[in-house]
């Protein structure tokens, strides 16, 4: 499908590049001072808090972990002590360097704990009225000159940052899970966050081993806002005919780990769902109301074994049917080719919406994303450099010939549609 393959060489040079190009932060100079990070403080004990937490202890930084209750505190700190565990049976870790860590550990079960942390990251319930009452009770209680960290990974960070009276001191600090182990981390730039806490930001993510990508404002920030545009036309694509597997195989034969069904299951279906205010209006809805909610339940859009090995779903199969009959789909056919671009162009479109609104600093900081944070294949050196290999003109061209297929979200970014309008010539 692409017009042009660029050669591995090639391929690595530039992503040698983006990465080193993405620590470049447009408008912070070198020469900016930082801020001295001697104490982190997380509130939030869950899976995304420990993991934070762990990306700080393991190189020697003192954490205070917060949480509401001492149950849930327990459980974060065991199984930050399991995963320790972990690491040392496969040889990452020695047994003492995990005993220092644990010890740099300090928990606690009130916000006035964070008090004398110099950088305080919230990792708690991904809404934004419990996210502005945590950021008004950070700002009476940390200290001058601390840095508020949110670890949203798609709320407004201006609108946080509104809540205190030291708006340049709020950023955002997109951890992805586990946090642990992911290499990427998106540093949220709010229209007054400081230049020093971006730079100090962006320092600190060189020092955990992340490699750090600048994002604007804007919902689901660069990478799953490219995301959202992917998810949407898997949905629709399953309505239309093509089935789960069929979906998730297209991608994996490109190069990705797993499909956006699979990774559907892997994430948890109830994500973000209510019983109680579930109306039985998507998919996604009816799986999660007969209790098949993913891998953890044994059965999401595929059922699962004891060793959590997936097999198509015959249930799922016709639920996905006869939903798509009530709401006016007919069947079809649908190629693996068709899959292909309507999963991957939408993203290519939002890619450039994102560099031309500012929200991205530039193509290559896209494509660290992806690569590191979404496991877009290596070897194409990410999506929009593979872009330019398929060509922004075929793929304007063909987003125009599937456009009664896209939904309401497929209009062509402005870019993409004057390539179209010009017969397909970037120029």
């Amino acid at each position: 499908m692409s017009r042009r393959e660029a050669d591995l060489s090639e391929v690595q040079r530039h992503i040698l590049a983006a990465e080193r190009d993405a620590a470049r932060i447009d408008g912070v100079s070198a020469d900016t001072p930082r801020i001295p990070i001697e104490r982190v403080g997380i509130l939030g004990a869950g899976t995304m808090g420990g993991g934070i937490a762990m990306t700080f202890l393991s190189i020697g930084i003192p954490v205070t972990l917060v949480e509401r209750d001492q149950v849930p505190l327990e459980r974060g700190i065991a199984t930050i002590r399991r995963s320790y565990e972990r690491a040392v049976s496969r040889g990452r870790f020695a047994a003492e360097d995990v005993e220092r860590a644990l010890a740099l550990l300090t928990p606690g079960l009130v916000i006035d704990d964070l008090a004398d942390s110099d950088l305080v990251i919230e990792a708690v319930f991904e809404n934004m009225a419990v996210k502005k009452d945590v950021f008004r009770k950070l700002d009476a209680v940390a200290k001058p000159g601390a840095i508020l960290a949110s670890n949203t990974s798609r709320l407004d960070i201006d609108v946080i940052a509104a809540e205190t009276r030291r708006p340049e001191a709020v950023i955002g600090l997109h951890f992805f899970s586990p946090a642990n182990v992911m290499r990427l981390l998106e540093i949220v730039r709010g229209a007054k966050t400081g230049p020093s806490q971006l730079a100090t930001a962006m320092d600190l993510a060189g020092r955990i081993g992340k490699i750090a990508v600048v994002s604007g404002v804007c919902p689901g920030f660069i990478g799953n806002r490219m995301l959202g545009r992917r998810q949407a036309q898997a949905q629709r694509l399953i309505l239309e005919g093509a089935r789960p597997r069929d979906v998730d195989r297209v991608l994996v034969k490109f190069g990705f780990p797993m499909g956006p069904f699979q990774m559907s299951d892997l994430a948890g279906l109830d994500l973000g769902w209510r019983r109680e205010t579930s109306k039985g209006e998507s998919i996604r809805d009816l799986l999660c109301e007969r209790d098949r909610r993913g891998q953890k339940t044994s059965k999401g859009y595929y059922d699962y074994d004891a060793e959590r090995v997936p097999t198509p779903s015959p249930e799922v199969e016709a639920l996905i049917a006869e939903f798509a009959r009530s709401r006016g789909y007919r069947s079809r056919q649908v190629t693996d080719d068709e899959i292909l671009e309507r999963l991957l162009y939408p993203m290519i479109d939002e890619g450039i919406k994102i560099l031309d609104e500012g929200i991205a600093q530039r193509a290559s900081d896209i494509d660290v994303v992806w690569l590191n944070g979404y496991g877009w294949p290596a070897h194409t050196g990410g999506p929009m450099f593979w872009a330019e290999s398929v060509g922004l003109g075929r793929i304007a061209a063909r987003l125009q010939f599937h456009a009664d297929k896209l939904g309401p979200d497929g209009a062509l970014s402005p870019r993409l549609a004057r390539i179209a309008a010009s017969g397909g010539h970037a120029n």
